[in-house]
């Protein structure tokens, strides 16, 4: 409907009838709920249950392609929860019944007759059907159709954190004894996090009862969270397991993320893991354009032959700790990594700060 002068709905019996409405839409979704005034009762389909069907459960596709209404196109289920990087919040289902252009807001149906999904998108080289279609889960349908019809607009969860991946080399820093979950690299002042108590270097491994196996899985599980409702977290912090209840409250869809200015500059400093490492001073904050809130150690040079080398590690960027301990100076860095090594721990985890203040972990291998 983007851009449309006008909106139509065609009746397989040739009924067309005029949007009089666009009630809400939701763009991060590709879905829009249309209000129109027949003269008499429509015959409405029942959503089902999209997350009880399974991989090699069979399909129906029904849709507009090509202007040739009503075709019908059947296959299996080939994946669920797939994200094809299309927004935050993918999980589409994946089917190889014929999905062409055109068929976009058609139904996909069980074999219950209940519909599972809304045809979406297409993998192809030619513009054609190749087996790889997508459609919204009926679960995420239905949520967003209430959502729209009670508000005119969606209303998504937020936690207000910014996460990453946990990864081997992660897990394996913080003493977690499997992969998995979601690992905080900043708080949100004042949010539902923070008045939570959930701290940088925290790990989320379960949400409400559903457990965070992947990183995409949480914004997603957040997002289709109730606005207003209190949920139990259970996390990894410094060895041990705890459990911490927030409020979620309303996600800004208009957040913006800061930018960041680069510099380079290559003053005299102490190496450390492949790492020149500098306290904070007026001159370096200014050379690297560091905001006033960040205090730490300023990385001026990556030896690209070492391990930091490797992991995106750039001059300018401040460490703010090393395995949940505060460094300040060169020596706090070295001591920690000695401890470390102590412990039989393989790699440090460097919470790391760019210029702009945005946060993120990086696991670095101690060399011997």
């Amino acid at each position: 409907i983007e851009g449309a002068d006008d909106s139509y709905v065609n009746f397989t019996d040739g009924t067309k009838l005029k949007v009089v409405e666009v009630v809400g839409k939701d763009i991060k979704i590709d879905l829009a709920l249309l209000r129109v005034e027949p003269k008499k009762p429509l015959t409405a389909v029942p959503f089902g249950d999209s997350g009880r069907i399974r991989v090699g459960d069979w399909v129906m596709a029904i849709g507009n392609p090509f202007g040739l209404g009503g075709s019908v196109t059947v296959g299996i289920l080939s994946a669920t929860r797939r994200d094809i990087n299309a927004g935050p919040y993918d999980e589409f289902l994946q089917t190889d019944a014929a999905i062409n252009r055109g068929n976009s807001g058609g139904p996909l149906f069980s074999m219950n007759g209940e519909v599972v999904g809304v045809n979406t998108a297409i993998i192809s080289p030619t513009g054609g059907s190749i087996g790889i279609g997508f459609a919204v889960p009926s679960n995420t349908v239905a949520q967003v159709v209430a959502q729209l019809r009670k508000y005119g607009e969606t209303r998504r969860g937020w936690l207000g954190v910014r996460i990453q991946t946990v990864g081997d080399d992660i897990a394996e820093s913080v003493g977690l004894p499997l992969t998995g979950g979601a690992l905080i690299a900043s708080v949100t002042p004042e949010g539902p996090a923070a008045k939570a108590g959930i701290k940088v270097g925290d790990i989320i491994l379960n949400f409400d009862g559903l457990d965070v196996t992947e990183l995409r899985g949480l914004p997603r599980i957040v997002a289709q969270t109730e606005v207003g409702k209190q949920v139990e977290i259970k996390l990894w912090r410094e060895g041990e397991r705890k459990t911490l209840k927030a409020r979620i409250e309303r996600l800004d869809e208009g957040e913006v993320v800061p930018k960041v200015k680069k510099s380079e500059v290559k003053p005299n400093a102490q190496y450390v893991m492949g790492l020149a490492l500098s306290p904070m001073t007026d001159e370096l904050r200014s050379r690297f354009d560091i905001d006033k809130s960040i205090n730490g150690l300023v990385v001026t040079e990556v030896d690209p032959a070492s391990e930091a080398g490797d992991k995106s590690i750039k001059p300018g960027d401040v460490i703010l700790e090393v395995t949940n301990e505060k460094v300040v100076t060169p020596q706090d860095f070295a001591k920690r990594v000695r401890q470390l090594k102590e412990l039989k721990r393989k790699t440090a985890l460097l919470l790391l700060a760019d210029a702009g203040g945005s946060m993120n972990f990086v696991a670095v291998p101690i060399t011997k």
